[in-house]
């Protein structure tokens, strides 16, 4: 390859080479022969072949009236070499790749092998008690590994990855501590959490939902007029009311928006549920201040209205409003009561809607680690962690 450049003082200098670091320059006139240093700011005939490179050897007081590259230091012959020893380790690294996939045909394609003597797994497949250290029996554990559908072959495999979220979920730990417990690096406990919420996560509309069926519905009314023992409330549909998230105080102006009136702050979980306290709606994120008739008023089972069906109502306490549009919520009379009607009333109506206090109650010493304490996750991570993980395993266990 060849170009010419020109300038006031150099006539023409002529560029033969493509490698440019060492160059041999040669005088026509003199006909002598200069061992010459190309500086590293020079690297390719086009930057050489500019006003720049005529100063640089004008400084060099190489005035001569053509200068010829003669050869470069890289000969053909050392090209050569180098295409060779590129060519011989790309050879090795195809013979390397193909021993690893014929070691590994035989083997679960997992990138980690499970290390066995770390207690958890040696008691988990031991065959010992779970719920310890799980809190799920083993069967339920099998069970909602199925559930979720964890029949990948790659990655730490779906058994580590299910123990792995059950014991973060059942201790309320750091991802630190966890890291250390199965032995696994930090970020990996971080990946696997997250994947896990958002299996979870896609599995929920089996979990929690509205009654299908005008059948189902019927047993959720008679379920209620056996919990409050009274056939006045065979049309109740579920018992609604809200449950407070201890989280870690959010940063930023708007952070003291979070403490409840119990002086911590936290996030508003507001779920309805059957006569069995299994969730069959839920829906969270406003601040522990706000209260629980604007948290419903904006909740979507209101401003849809499609739940509960007309000729049905739901059950509320005091904190509520007593509704008829757009969904039918009944709550006792305010205090003081006026005779013995509204007193029994009252009564019988707390015996059918205390079942959503110990739907609460169920989750919260499922996971007491949970709710004693504050996650230890970002504040817009809790409420997929709570409301979607521990309802939906919740529902699970009252199912199975």
């Amino acid at each position: 390859m060849e170009q010419a450049f020109k300038c006031a003082t150099a006539r023409h200098c002529v560029i033969t080479s493509v490698k440019i670091r060492f160059l041999l320059i040669g005088c026509l006139d003199c006909c002598q022969v200069q061992y010459h240093c190309i500086p590293s700011y020079f690297t390719t005939p086009q930057q050489l072949s500019n006003k720049s490179a005529a100063k640089y050897f004008l400084r060099k007081k190489m005035e001569v009236p053509s200068v010829w590259l003669l050869h470069s230091i890289f000969s053909e012959k050392e090209m050569e070499m180098v295409r060779q020893h590129r060519r011989q380790a790309r050879r090795r690294r195809i013979l390397i790749s193909r021993l690893l996939c014929r070691q590994r045909r035989g083997m679960a394609r997992h990138y980690c092998a499970i290390n066995t003597t770390v207690p958890v797994l040696q008691r988990y497949y031991g065959g010992e008690d779970t719920r310890p250290d799980f809190r799920l029996g083993r069967e339920a554990m099998q069970q909602l590994m199925v559930a979720l559908k964890t029949d990948r072959q790659h990655g730490w495999g779906p058994t580590l990855e299910t123990l792995v979220f059950l014991f973060w979920l059942a201790t309320g730990s750091a991802y630190r501590v966890v890291s250390r417990v199965f032995s696994m690096p930090l970020p990996t406990v971080h990946r696997i959490v997250h994947k896990m919420v958002d299996e979870v996560v896609a599995v929920l509309p089996q979990f929690v939902h509205f009654p299908q069926t005008q059948e189902q519905l019927q047993v959720v009314g008679d379920g209620f007029a056996r919990l409050a023992n009274h056939p006045a409330f065979g049309k109740a549909a579920g018992a609604v009311d809200g449950c407070h998230i201890r989280i870690k105080c959010p940063g930023g102006p708007d952070g003291h928006d979070y403490n409840n009136r119990k002086l911590f702050p936290s996030v508003v979980l507001q779920a309805v549920c059957d006569h069995q306290g299994r969730f069959i709606d839920i829906f969270v994120g406003y601040p522990g201040s706000v209260h629980d008739a604007r948290i419903l008023k904006n909740s979507p089972i209101y401003t849809r209205g499609t739940y509960p069906p007309p000729g049905y109502f739901l059950l509320a306490d005091g904190g509520y409003p007593c509704l008829q549009k757009p969904l039918a919520l009944i709550t006792p009379y305010k205090r003081p009561v006026r005779g013995m009607a509204e007193q029994r009333f009252n009564y019988l109506h707390s015996k059918g809607r205390t079942i959503i206090e110990r739907a609460f109650g169920m989750m919260k010493t499922r996971f007491r680690c949970i709710f004693l304490e504050a996650l230890e996750v970002h504040a817009l991570f809790v409420p997929k962690v709570i409301n979607h993980c521990n309802t939906s395993v919740v529902n699970f266990l009252i199912k199975s």
